[in-house]
């Protein structure tokens, strides 16, 4: 479904674009529609400049106090994604794009696709049955029981409390360069 939803958006997104451009122009004239457009692609480039040192600001911050970036992250991919939408020229994907990038609208936008992906997750989890072993979830490793995505945690010597697995068999290394 969203493979589909992709395509269409891909190929009507264009249309609408022109369309509403010629809209516009038929309505102001051709020099103030061009004028707009490139009025927005000056303005998006100030506002992403600008929200993009904010967000970088604040990764960094939640970094350094040594707190998980999500939101961070967050703002920071969104800031991106309505840069790139800023620049192409059009209406409708500067209106999307400042949607990203305006901090009073970001927070909705996040929250928003956050609910998004935890629904299509969900699915994918349904339709597959569970997460692969040693997941528990969207980005978490382990079960509880102490076991990490590669196995039980060993001490310093290897050891890992239980009895290797497999035949072990006793023995030494000699290496040719310690012969005289």
């Amino acid at each position: 479904m969203l493979p589909l939803v992709l395509v269409l958006s891909f190929l009507l997104l264009p249309v609408l674009e022109i369309m509403l451009i010629v809209q516009v122009g038929q309505a102001l004239g051709g020099w103030p529609t061009a004028a707009l457009l490139v009025a927005g692609l000056l303005l998006g480039g100030w506002l992403v400049r600008r929200e993009g040192r904010r967000a970088w600001r604040a990764l960094n911050a939640a970094l350094t106090r040594g707190e998980p970036p999500e939101r961070e992250l967050g703002d920071a991919a969104l800031v991106m994604a309505g840069g790139v939408l800023l620049m192409i020229p059009g209406f409708l994907t500067d209106l999307l794009g400042l949607a990203f990038v305006l901090p009073f609208t970001r927070p909705p936008v996040r929250r928003l696709l956050g609910r998004v992906a935890a629904r299509r997750l969900a699915a994918v989890q349904a339709r597959t049955g569970a997460f692969p072993p040693g997941m528990t979830g969207p980005g978490g490793f382990g079960t509880g029981t102490g076991t990490g995505p590669f196995g039980p945690p060993s001490g310093p010597a290897g050891e890992t409390g239980a009895a290797p697995r497999g035949t072990v068999v006793q023995g030494e290394v000699i290496h040719d360069d310690d012969r005289p």
